[in-house]
């Protein structure tokens, strides 16, 4: 590594500066832009993600305090609040959108041989949406409540990685359960998913697209049982049961079997019982499949905790959805350097020292083998498995 390039240019060219222009040009990005292309918009967003700038005034402080070293981070302008919040408001979106999903793909590919359960050949996906709560009179597009806004962040995690497979920004009202007829299901894959996506007619059309399905039942749920199976108590199964539903609606609109299966939490000794299609699984492999689930739970935490995504440098739906599919970018080539480089340390660990260190002059590997980060102890365990290879 070029010991002359700062640590922020070290990570920009990771990149694929090319597809990003190719982004650019799908939507006439940078059409009568004259000064402060995208790719500089993208770099000063980037530059704010990584370092947790609180506004746009912040930013522009802090890199013009910077301004010898900006050319050679790739910004050429000079950089104003004003100028910032115009490209934000109105640069098509979707040019990081789409970028953003390059990303993506390069992330899943190198990530594709981590360990996983030995038993499981398909992937296995977690579906979940988390809220992030808007002012409803500085963000009126954001409909949610009555007198509150917010807006909605579909998530498809793999869980073999931790890399998010497909995301979709939304308004609070979009009710999650909508996002199953936007998902092009991948026969033999998994979907783990909680109670909110029980909508038999889209799992039924889920089961016809030959993929496989793993959510927790609800209460009141109505059937007849068919056949159970053998269990061994003592690893906390109650019982494994293919049932058919028998409500008027359900039924009508799931006329195939199910599985039921009964578990028994033995840590926190609450019971739990699932759904799901596929009758060929170890039931012990259903319950830890939908344990894994947790892990989109914490991506959405971490992201929260860790990047601008709370805390908007706009209030237009443009550059709300220009600062997530940044911020997501930003997760995404951390993550893609970390898998690179082989290094042991956790995401979070990996994002302090960039924090304080973009400007510096040294190669990314000295600034992680100093110290041995991986046995810091750390008040935010509970968020190091994202990435903790």
């Amino acid at each position: 590594m070029n010991t002359c390039k700062t640590v922020f240019s070290q990570l920009i060219d990771y990149l694929p500066i090319y597809e990003f222009r190719k982004c650019v040009d799908r939507y006439d990005g940078n059409y009568k832009v004259q000064r402060f292309s995208c790719w500089e918009q993208f770099l000063t967003m980037a530059f704010a993600q990584l370092t947790y700038r609180e506004s746009l005034r912040d930013i522009e402080t802090c890199l013009r305090a910077m301004q010898n070293k900006l050319y050679h981070m790739g910004i050429k302008s000079k950089i104003a609040r004003s100028t910032l919040s115009d490209a934000n408001e109105n640069r098509d979106w979707r040019i990081y959108q789409d970028f953003a999903q390059i990303l993506i793909t390069i992330a899943r590919e190198l990530y594709k041989n981590d360990d996983f359960f030995s038993e499981l050949k398909s992937t296995a996906y977690a579906l979940d949406a988390t809220t992030i709560d808007l002012c409803l009179s500085l963000f009126p597009w954001a409909h949610f409540r009555k007198h509150k806004g917010a807006i909605k962040m579909h998530t498809l995690l793999d869980l073999k990685n931790n890399i998010p497979s497909y995301i979709k920004v939304t308004t609070g009202k979009v009710h999650e359960v909508n996002i199953l007829d936007e998902l092009p299901f991948e026969a033999g894959a998994y979907y783990v998913m909680d109670r909110g996506y029980i909508d038999f007619a889209r799992l039924y059309s889920l089961n016809l697209n030959h993929a496989y399905f793993i959510t927790r039942a609800k209460s009141n749920l109505e059937f007849n049982r068919i056949y159970s199976s053998t269990v061994d108590r003592a690893t906390g199964l109650i019982c494994d049961q293919t049932i058919s539903l028998s409500g008027f609606y359900s039924s009508n609109n799931y006329p195939d079997k199910l599985r039921r299966i009964k578990y028994i939490d033995q840590r926190t000794e609450k019971s739990l019982t699932f759904l799901t299609n596929n009758f060929v699984l170890h039931a012990l492999i259903v319950a830890r499949l939908y344990k894994e689930r947790w892990q989109i739970e914490l991506f959405f935490k971490w992201i929260k905790q860790h990047l601008r995504i709370k805390s908007f440098y706009g209030t237009s739906q443009n550059a709300v959805k220009t600062q997530i599919w940044i911020a997501v970018s930003i997760y995404l080539l951390v993550a893609i350097v970390k898998k690179k480089l082989k290094l042991e340390l956790s995401l979070y660990t990996f994002l302090q020292i960039l924090s304080v260190s973009i400007f510096e002059k040294s190669p990314i590997l000295e600034l992680t083998n100093d110290v041995d980060y991986r046995f810091i102890n750390n008040d935010h365990d509970n968020q190091l498995n994202l990435f903790n290879l």
